[in-house]
């Protein structure tokens, strides 16, 4: 698609349309309570410190070209760029939040993927469900353990590999209607 043709294309309202180097146009829609989830993880992810490398909607590098542009990726402190993207090997910790639309490709999906290329640690954050599920020890095709934390229930540490801890706090992550 052009520049031109962008610039002139009515997107529908309450989606978020992202445009990769690869030419491809994503369109995602985008609710309050998805946005402010992510808003949420970020903030807590602030204890990481002010200079961790923490991403939101950033494209990823993954093999096979099955490039992800995940809600938050925690990534490893060393981790440099490889071209304009950073690689699915430098990343730590993906968390994605549901939305309406997207709930089997989070749960489902995305879990096989991740756990497929050794991400140690995947959350499904669920503002409807009102939980979010951790997903460790990565398989080829998905992941052995998970638990789920429903909200309201405190603060949840997230070990990473790295010794750093991800604080995720339940109590304070917006609910969905």
């Amino acid at each position: 698609m052009s520049a031109d043709a962008v610039m002139s294309t009515e997107f529908p309202e309450g989606h978020v349309v992202f445009f990769g180097a690869d030419g491809k146009v994503i369109m995602t829609p985008q609710s309050e309570e998805h946005s402010s989830t992510i808003r949420s993880l970020q903030i807590d992810s602030l204890a990481l410190g002010r200079h961790a490398k923490v991403i939101s909607d950033v494209y990823l590098d993954f093999p096979a070209d099955e490039n992800s542009a995940p809600d938050l990726a925690v990534m490893r402190q060393d981790a440099q760029k490889q071209g304009k993207r950073y690689s699915y090997e430098d990343v730590l910790l993906v968390a994605e939040v549901v939305s309406v639309s997207s709930a089997r490709k989070d749960y489902d999906d995305c879990t096989a993927k991740y756990g497929r290329y050794g991400i140690p640690i995947y959350l499904v954050v669920d503002p409807y469900a009102q939980e979010v599920v951790i997903h460790t020890q990565p398989t080829g095709d998905g992941y052995i353990a998970a638990h789920t934390h429903k909200y309201g229930t405190g603060k949840l540490p997230v070990e990473l590999a790295d010794g750093r801890t991800f604080t995720l706090d339940l109590d304070e992550l917006p609910r969905g209607g």
